[in-house]
Formats: structure tokens, sequence, C-alpha cells
């Protein structure tokens, strides 16, 4: 009998360490035992208290064991419970979450299958979609960004553009652009994609890791193209992954790197209970039937989280990714980075907050939204530090260092000026704005940026000139501010020289640089009698988001055939020739750029560049790349790239 009691003791304990336990069988409570077995009529054991001391012994401890068996059962059950609701549901509501947005985590290994689970009709949930904005709040970022009175057609073109990659062979590497507008927005987000994609190895940029490490032996080499190498081994995998951390530095680095805030849509409440399908595929598809025509539209489908850690932050994207992907991903973002940098001190960086951020008639991105994402800060103009107008009055320009920069068509006809800030950003990377759009430029070789001794002589010239030039990039300055240059640059102009600059009451850069092109070193000038300035020869690439119409491959398209919409990847060889002479400098700078570039003195550029070099071309993207290295010459094939 006592083997028997040992026997089943035993199996009890063994079905109590199985990974799906079956439920347990409760016996019946000793006191109840007793009074059914003596209202029965007795038996062999017709009362508990006629039990021999031994036999009581051996059945406590019997039934304390299967207590314990029992309780070990039930814990398991309830561990496996837990594991489930976490694959299902990777963000939940907590007590005390991070940043006081009331949010919890789930590591990234307990998510892996994320997109695979299909939803049951019993979650009320998926995610927790964050906090309401107050009332007031909603009016003012709606306000900011649209206006007063938007029209239709651009809250059309901003609630239907996703931030999607291209799904072209030749531009997996790109956003594409379907709607005219949001191209700010994408614009800046293609420059971050670019950096991590080209500089920062996959190995040392795990989620929420913050370093920077150069790409180095990876991608240099000046005897072939490695653009083609890059594309091939991008995976999907690989393009959201930087695309997360590209929002999520962007986000960073408009919180002062303290915050980021992530704006998504109640999408979900109750009319995810009889949703089916994967997790991925209920958040994409959710916002469309959603519209956003007014601020208490905003208020109504608008849900805010704030994150102070970036491993976190990441998480969080991670999740909503499938959002930012639909079609008002690119308004959602737009809406987080304002929020992330907080919209009363994004109305203190601009120089006039009445207007949107948004213009009309044509629903641009301002260049306030492109500084913001790029620098952090929504200052309107692109020139180095700020402009004194005297009597207290300023502009705001950008005043530090950035990881990706800007160059602009407008400078090159004379209507701004971008500074050394922007023009020359720590990877080699330029979102590029034309009037009317905005696109990407970008060279896989840091070195392109090195400067010779020459060259770094020159800028530091030109950034003390700039710095007390007060006319907005008109390239002249006073007399004081001419002699504060003087001072901070080491030059010793002889008396004559500096009477003939100081005649007309003030300075102007191109006759301030020619006398300097004149001046002998030992004096702080760049005189080089010796005329061996080497040219410097690199490529650059540039990307343009706007989804055409292009053959398949064909000129001419047969009858009925279907064109692609996809954008386009054009590689330009770019020649930096020396500087010969002062006269020959100032004449070549002078000459007037034409739209067929047949007329840029291209003899001498040919000539300048070398025997094996081939005639120049030119294209609106040529004056802008002129803007960082004067002088170049730029060739490609095919279809000059577009900047519009």
């Amino acid at each position: 009998m006592a083997d028997q009691e040992d026997e089943e003791l035993q199996r009890a304990l063994q079905m109590s360490m199985q990974n799906s336990p079956p439920e347990p069988k409760r016996s019946k409570p000793r006191e109840t035992a007793a009074v059914a077995t003596t209202e029965s009529g007795g038996g062999p054991a017709a009362s508990l208290l006629e039990e021999s001391p031994e036999v009581m012994n051996r059945r406590l401890q019997r039934e304390l064991m299967a207590a314990a068996a029992e309780k070990r059962m039930m814990a398991a059950k309830s561990a496996a419970s837990t594991a489930a609701a976490a694959v299902v549901s990777p963000v939940v509501p907590s007590a005390a979450g991070e940043g006081g947005c009331g949010i919890d985590t789930v590591s990234r290994s307990d998510r892996s299958g994320l997109g695979n689970v299909p939803v049951r009709k019993d979650e009320k949930k998926i995610v927790d979609m964050g906090k309401e904005l107050s009332v007031a709040e909603a009016n003012q970022l709606f306000s900011m960004v649209f206006g007063g009175n938007p029209s239709k057609e651009i809250l059309a073109q901003w609630t239907n553009q996703g931030i999607r990659f291209s799904p072209d062979p030749e531009t997996l590497m790109g956003l594409v652009q379907h709607e005219g507008g949001p191209c700010g927005v994408l614009a800046a987000i293609q420059a971050f994609v670019l950096k991590y994609l080209l500089f920062i190895p996959e190995e040392s940029s795990n989620l929420g890791s913050r370093t920077t490490q150069n790409f180095g032996s990876r991608i240099l080499s000046k005897s072939e193209d490695m653009m083609p190498n890059v594309l091939a081994s991008l995976t999907e995998d690989n393009r959201k992954r930087v695309l997360v951390r590209s929002m999520g530095e962007i986000l960073f680095r408009c919180g002062n790197n303290k915050r980021a805030v992530i704006a998504t849509l109640s999408v979900f409440g109750n009319d995810a209970e009889g949703a089916t399908g994967t997790v991925d595929e209920i958040i994409s598809e959710a916002p469309e039937g959603l519209s956003v025509n007014s601020a208490s539209d905003l208020q109504k489908s608008l849900r805010v989280n704030t994150y102070t850690a970036t491993a976190s932050a990441f998480q969080r994207l991670e999740v909503m990714l499938p959002v930012f992907q639909s079609r008002m991903g690119a308004m959602l973002f737009l809406f987080s980075a304002l929020l992330s940098r907080g919209l009363d001190s994004v109305q203190a960086d601009r120089d006039d907050p009445s207007m949107p951020l948004v213009t009309a008639p044509f629903g641009h991105a301002s260049q306030e939204i492109v500084n913001l994402l790029l620098c952090g800060q929504a200052v309107a103009n692109v020139f180095d530090e700020r402009m004194d107008l005297g009597g207290g009055m300023f502009l705001k320009g950008i005043s530090t260092n950035v990881e990706v920069g800007f160059l602009s068509l407008l400078e090159s006809l004379n209507f701004c000026k971008v500074g050394q800030h922007l023009k020359c950003p720590k990877w080699p990377i330029w979102v590029v704005g034309s009037e009317s759009h905005y696109t990407v430029l970008f060279a896989l070789e840091p070195g392109v940026q090195d400067e010779n001794e020459m060259e770094e002589r020159e800028s530091q010239i030109r950034r003390a000139f700039d710095k007390q030039d007060q006319s907005g990039g008109g390239g002249f300055i006073s007399v004081e501010g001419f002699h504060q240059v003087l001072r901070e640059t080491n030059i010793n102009l002889p008396p004559d020289k500096m009477d003939h600059l100081c005649n007309t009451g003030f300075i102007i850069w191109s006759e301030f640089w020619q006398v300097l092109l004149d001046l002998d070193r030992n004096l702080g000038g760049l005189k080089d009698s010796s005329g061996l300035r080497g040219r410097k020869v690199f490529d650059l690439y540039h990307f343009n988001g706007i989804a055409k119409s292009v053959s398949n491959g064909n000129q001419a398209m047969s009858e009925g055939e279907t064109p692609l919409q996809r954008p386009r990847l054009t590689k330009l060889k770019v020649s930096v020739p020396p500087r010969w002479t002062p006269e020959e400098y100032m004449a070549d700078v002078a000459a007037p750029c034409s739209s067929g570039g047949n007329e840029l003195n291209q003899s001498d550029a040919v000539k300048a560049a070398g025997p094996q070099a081939a005639a120049p071309q030119h294209a609106p993207l040529v004056d802008c790349i002129r803007t960082r290295w004067p002088r170049a010459n730029c060739n490609w094939i095919g279809d000059p790239p577009s900047i519009v």
C-alpha cells in the first residue's frame, strides 16, 4: 500500500514539471472527507481518529507534497500566459512609465516574432497609444504647422505621404515621395538614413547606441564604383533598422538630446476587438479611415509618448514603424519633432512665429522645418550664428556643427548665404534646396571634405569675414569689422593695399580675396607662385525622391506598357581645378552660368582639369555644388540630375 502511494506521488511530481501541465485534481479537505466517511457507515477507516500514527504521518506528508506540486503547476501556467501576452502586446500600460508617459517596454528578444503573431479577438488594445493633447496644445500645433485656414490641397499633400523606401533595385536606399509638400521632411530623414547606411557599421550600432564610427575601408575605393555593392548588401531588416535609428536621432536632437516625443494615432480602442491579421497589418491599415482637417480632428486622433532613454524610444519607433509608413507618416514625424523641441521653444526659435511652417499656396516645408530636423532648432536662416540688425534686433542662424548639411540653389543666385556649419557637416551628406523642392547630395568617401593647407587658410579667413558681414550674405563689411578680421586671421596688409580696400567705407569680399591671392604667405596671404596646387577629383551622388514615370529601361514605351514610378539616383564625377592666378580665378567666378553649360569657359576648364577630362556639363545642381566647391566641374551619364 505504501509503495503504491509513493508511485502515485512521484507521478504527480513528474506531471507538475511538464511544460504544459494538465489541470490539477483537488482532493477533498480532510474535514469534509471525515464527515463523508462517517456518514457512509464506516469502512476500513470509519474515522480519522482511528488512524495509526504511522498512517497519519504518511498521509500528511503526501498531502503536503501534493499541495506543493499543485502550486508549482499553477505557477507554470501563469508564467506561460504572461509570456504569450508579452509577445502580442510589446508595449503595455504601467503605473510608472518612462518619462511620465506610462509606458513599459519589452526587450527586443521578447518581440522577435511580433510581425507574424495574429491578433486575438479578445484583445482590447494592441499597444498603449499614449496621452491626448489638450485642446489648447492641439490648436497651437495645428495653427503653427498649417495656419488658420489651410486649403484642402495642402492637407491632402501632408496626409497622404508615408515614410517608405523605394522598391526599385537601383534606389533601395531611398525614400519615395508621391505627394508634393513633405519633401523637406523626407529629405532630412533620407540624409540621416544615408549616414547610417554608409558611415556607421552595423556591428557597432545597436539600438540605443549613440556612437559613430568611420566607415573606413568598407567603402573607400577610388578604382571602382561602390554604390552597387552598397545597394546589393541592403536587406529589409537593414533598411528598417537604419530608419528607426535615423528617426530616433532626429527626435532626440530636437529635444536637446534629453527627450524624444513620439506622436502616433489613436486608431484602436474598441475597433480592435474584432480585428484580425498581424499587428503590423492592423497598425498600418488603421489610419486609412482617419482625416485630420482641423485642430479638433488632431486633438481627437493624436496621441503622444515622451521618452528620455534612447533604447525605449527606439523600441517604440520600431513597434510603430507601420504607422509612420502609412499615409500620415510624414506629418506624424513632423509633429513628433515639433513636440520634442517643445511648441513654445519652436516659436522662440523663429524670426516670424506668426507664419505657418508649411508655406502656402503649394504646401512646401519651410526652411524652419528643415533646420529643425537637421540642427534641432527651428530657425529660419542658414548663415552661421546670428546677425545683429541693431536696435536690439537680430536674426537667428545655425549655432552648432551638424551631422549632415545643407546647400541651396538660392545661394548661387545671391539670395542667401549658407554658413560653414551647414556647408561643412561631419559627414559628406547634404540636403539640397531649390525654389520648390528638397533633394539629397552625398559622397561615399569622407575625404571629399578634407582641405589642404591653402584651403584651410581660406576657410579660416572666410569664416572671420562672414562673422562681421551684417548684410545678409551680401559679401561686404564695415571698416571696423575689417580691422577685426585682420586681427583674428593675422593678416598684415601693406598701407597702400589697406587704403585701397578702405577708401569707400566698406570692404567687398571679392576685392579682399583678390588682394589675399597676391599677398605673400609671410604676411598672411595666399600667394602661390609655384602654380602647383593640384586639382581634386571625386564622385558625388544625387538622389531625388520624387517618383516620376519612366519607361521600363527603354527610351520609348510600347503601347499598353505601364510606366514605372521610381525616384532617381545620379552619379556625378566632380573635378575641382587648381586656382592658377588671381586674374583667372576671378574671371572664372564671374563667368555667367547658362542652362546649356556651353558658355561656362569650357576650354579653360578642360585645360585645367587635364587631357583626359571630358567637357564639363551644367545643370542647376552644379550651381549648388559650386557653393561648396568653387570652380567645380561636373559630368554625368544620361539626363541631367533634377533638383525640382
